[in-house]
């Protein structure tokens, strides 16, 4: 083609990038692989294939790890971890730095080997992926510097058990591994089994970085190899995959003690209201569903525009996917690339042939004969309740429907199981900035998409998981607080063989649901005795048909979120106004339930931790994060939702208010379950809330069985986050049942928390457990 042809028909010339420097490195390896470990590569044990998805071709032999090699790598990095930690931030942060560098140093070659393993187009590779890793390791490196002055009550976990997928290999790395050793972890890497040759690129690079022998370990092979280091002896594990193998992952380690964090799949929705730019949001929908061939667990894969501009929109955006350039990924001029596998492939072919609704336009671009490719694909005029408007394709496939009104967008956008995603286009912010907060997701981009950085908190609730990657709150989950707690010890309530009522009257305390005092569906109540046993009372015993209508309460409070956090200052000041109003009757009530003589201190500690979580509700700034683009980053502290505790059994008052207080001071409603052998000072507590201005279903108070009610609330599709602080050791149960619906959960591991010292019954840990942080990205300006 001449110079006058291609001003004449505006085509594009191939541009491809050169792959000799990665093959060369390849072949002086020896193109086969064992894995990293203790500083050094293994033998080569036995292989799979590591193909170019584009053409078919082999690219190098990986080794399948077995179980030996898993707890070598963990006996490598248990070894390492106790003097990497002892080197000091600093000493850390150089390693870190000099990864960093290094990365930016051979940013091409690691380009390359990425597109040639995965698929991606080079722009995607070279623009993108490696930039952002590269990014995140400097990121790092300032906070292993910082960890000793601005985190110096944490220390690290331990042993990191990592496992990545194969959409962003590197990227994916780097989230993982730059915080962990920042905080003076080690780790155990699993890379995905389709794409494994630039975290073993990386482990090359650890080498001339001088990181130090069992740092850094990564083991290769399937999803054998993932199982096997989820159940090995690590601290924590740390996954990015599919809801399913997620919550796999969270049932294995339930009960185990071993911190878990989940960032798993999404069907994010792309709103587009009538009066946004159109043209510019085309643009912006190109890269939330077509980059790297809609194998992102955020893409933008489900499409709302407003009713009006619908058909419109539609026209624009035919017209635009006609013009994407699908083919050979090393082309620098390449849109879209090649599915990474054909396994892969065949599921996005399933997924789309076996839908029979809406209108299936494929672009009309030239495809290759041959490798895994997909053509870019529309499917307009479903319905929410259509499988692939509900089902994650993960391909370069979009689907969409249409909306009316801006809350009938936001209903339709929540309409899913998922939660890690949304993009919303508008020119009127005031709607945008409306918007964003109601939609449930980690992260909502504001007229842009696929905005990430090392200094923004990424990650999903709902079954997109939990916890978060990237900034101040991502190194919540690479760190514990310092020192060790008591291993817990049950506590009984007191027995008699002959006692009596105090007198004649009822004294049956109800379940207090909804604002008002409630009889138990099963008619059901246990004594209360005290140390001589005498009898004091009788304490309802609550069932699952109480959690469920203890729920439907808290669902009809939910208006209690958008309260101000000054409002709900005043109401926890009331509450412990009331409360030390009848200080000395609540006193005298937990002597005598637990026969002792601390009820005054109980009384006056529980009325200083309303006083605290009453100053915080109006306190706890979100921030503005420091990412590299015009505009701002903005974390926002959201409130989680519904909140179950199980309480402290030692403490009947104090456990119940140091569980309630934080959660409603951020605006959850909450399910809380007494102290099981000293129930009667939470029921003589509801009556302060019922003087108190406190909304019916914010506090929702349950007596009974905490091993009973365990399961229920840990597995009710409707109650959002489960803490347990109840001295019967419930971890593993509550772990297990919660993996249903993926909600967080806050457990003791049999370890007892000590109320009395505000050092560990208050304070941060409680409010991040209170809360959800959300991302809204908003570039500003005209370009």
């Amino acid at each position: 083609m001449t110079v006058k042809e291609i001003f004449e028909t505006m085509d594009y010339g191939p541009a491809p990038e050169g792959a000799a420097e990665a093959l060369a490195w390849l072949v002086d390896m020896g193109d086969s692989f064992g894995h990293f470990i203790d500083g050094q590569f293994t033998p080569v044990g036995d292989t799979f294939e590591s193909r170019n998805p584009a053409n078919g071709n082999v690219l190098a032999n990986v080794t399948q790890g077995t179980q030996s090699d898993v707890d070598a790598a963990v006996a490598a990095a248990r070894k390492a971890q106790g003097k990497w930690a002892k080197l000091g931030g600093h000493g850390r942060a150089k390693v870190l730095y000099a990864i960093a560098r290094l990365l930016q140093k051979h940013s091409r070659l690691f380009a390359v080997m990425e597109t040639l393993d995965n698929g991606k187009p080079i722009r995607e590779s070279r623009d993108i992926d490696i930039p952002l890793a590269q990014r995140h390791f400097y990121y790092h490196a300032g906070m292993a510097q910082l960890m000793s002055s601005e985190l110096p009550d944490r220390e690290a976990l331990g042993v990191c058990g990592q496992i990545v997928p194969w959409n962003f290999p590197l990227l994916m790395l780097s989230w993982k591994i730059a915080p962990a050793l920042a905080m003076g972890n080690t780790v155990v890497l699993k890379p995905a089994e389709y794409t494994s040759l630039t975290a073993l690129l990386f482990a090359d690079i650890c080498r001339q970085a001088g990181v130090p022998k069992g740092v850094v370990n990564i083991v290769t092979g399937d999803g054998a190899v993932g199982e096997m280091i989820v159940n090995a002896d690590v601290d924590k594990i740390a996954f990015t995959g599919s809801t399913a193998v997620g919550r796999r992952i969270r049932e294995a380690t339930a009960g185990s003690g071993k911190a878990l964090t989940l960032e798993l799949g999404g069907k994010s929705p792309y709103i587009v209201f009538d009066d946004a730019d159109l043209d510019s949001a085309v643009e912006g929908l190109v890269d939330a569903i077509w980059f790297n061939q809609g194998q992102v667990c955020c893409a933008g894969s489900r499409l709302l525009v407003q009713e009006g501009v619908a058909n419109r929109f539609y026209t624009k955006l035919r017209a635009r996917m006609d013009k994407l350039r699908v083919g050979n990924p090393m082309d620098k001029c390449i849109d879209v690339g090649a599915i990474v596998d054909p396994v892969q492939l065949q599921q996005i072919k399933d997924k789309v042939d076996g839908n029979n609704a809406g209108v299936t336009y494929r672009a009309a671009c030239d495809m290759p004969a041959e490798g895994c490719f997909y053509p870019p694909t529309l499917i307009t005029g479903l319905t929410p309740a259509d499988t692939l408007m509900q089902e994650e394709i993960f391909g370069p496939v979009l689907v969409g429907t249409t909306f009316r009104t801006p809350s009938e967008a936001v209903e339709v956008a929540n309409n899913t199981r998922y939660g890690l995603a949304a993009t919303v286009w508008s020119e009127n912010i005031n709607l945008a900035l409306d918007i964003a907060p109601k939609l449930v997701a980690g992260v909502v981009w504001i007229n842009g998409t696929n905005m990430f950085d090392a200094a923004a908190g990424f990650g999903g609730v709902r079954e997109s998981g939990f916890g978060r990657e990237g900034g101040w709150e991502g190194l919540q989950a690479y760190t514990r607080p310092k020192g060790s707690a008591k291993k817990l010890k049950p506590v009984a309530a007191f027995t008699t063989e002959d006692g009596h009522p105090a007198d004649p009257l009822d004294r049956t305390a109800k379940l207090y649901i909804g604002g008002k005092q409630s009889r138990p569906d099963g008619g059901y109540s246990n004594p209360v005795f005290d140390r001589s046993g005498k009898l004091l009372g009788h304490a309802s015993v609550a069932n699952r048909k109480d959690v469920r209508n203890a729920v439907e309460a808290a669902n009809g409070a939910k208006n209690w979120g958008k309260t101000t956090g000054h409002l709900r200052a005043q109401i926890l000041y009331y509450i412990a106004e009331n409360l030390s109003a009848r200080a000395e009757e609540f006193a005298d009530r937990i002597n005598h339930l637990t026969g002792g003589r601390s009820g005054g201190k109980e009384v006056e500690a529980s009325i200083r931790r309303l006083f605290t979580y009453a100053a915080w509700a109006d306190k706890l700034d979100g921030a503005a994060k420091g990412v590299p683009i015009r505009g701002v980053a903005l974390a926002m502290n959201e409130p989680v939702g519904t909140i179950a505790a199980l309480c402290d059994d030692e403490h009947p008052l104090l456990g119940l208010i140091s569980a309630m207080a934080p959660a409603i001071a951020m605006g959850n409603r909450t399910i809380l379950v007494a102290s099981e052998p000293f129930p009667l000072a939470a029921t003589d507590f509801y009556q302060v809330l019922e003087t108190s201005d406190v909304p019916g279903g914010v506090v929702n108070i349950l007596t009974g069985s905490h091993a009973e009610l365990a399961p229920t609330l840990a597995s009710h599709m409707d109650i959002d986050a489960v803490w347990s602080f109840s001295s019967t050791d419930l971890s593993g149960e509550i772990e297990r049942a919660a993996a249903l619906n993926l909600k967080r959960t806050w457990v003791n591991n049999g370890h007892a928390r000590d109320w009395m010292d505000r050092a560990v019954g208050e304070g941060r840990a409680f409010l991040s457990a209170a809360t959800e942080v959300k991302t809204i990205w908003i570039p500003y300006g005209e370009g």
